[in-house]
């Protein structure tokens, strides 16, 4: 099953570190997806850029585009990993060696991906052959 591992964090954390701080973090999260790939789990991994680049959509009785996040949150989305796992239990596990290799604060979310595969999609969404 793919579950999809959601990065989190304080932007300004995050912002603060120095240089060598940053580049020691991501050679050791690099160590963790070359681990993934090599036994064929590693999907799709985006690092996110930071929320002054972001737009939001914001539901309602009327829709309304606005620059920025805007969501309620002390930690911010940066990034996230789809791999696929045989159960959540190995989910977990990816996630806490992900938190090890990126020390301090943060949170990492774990969820499921629903896949949606062309025989599930009505006739009419179809991509054409």
């Amino acid at each position: 099953m793919l579950y999809a591992i959601l990065c989190y964090n304080s932007e300004e954390a995050i912002g603060s570190w120095s240089k060598d701080y940053h580049d020691e973090t991501m050679a050791r999260l690099y160590a963790v997806n070359d681990k993934l790939a090599r036994q064929g789990r590693l999907g799709p991994v985006a690092r996110l850029l930071p929320t002054t680049a972001a737009t939001t959509l914001r539901k309602g009785r009327e829709e309304m585009v606005i620059d920025g996040p805007f969501a309620e949150t002390k930690e911010q989305l940066l990034g996230f990993y789809v791999i696929d796992c045989a159960s959540l239990e190995e989910a977990l596990d990816t996630a806490k060696e992900l938190a090890k290799a990126n020390p301090g604060t943060g949170s990492y979310e774990i969820r499921p991906v629903a896949e949606f595969h062309p025989s599930q999609l009505p006739d009419e969404a179809k991509p054409a052959a």
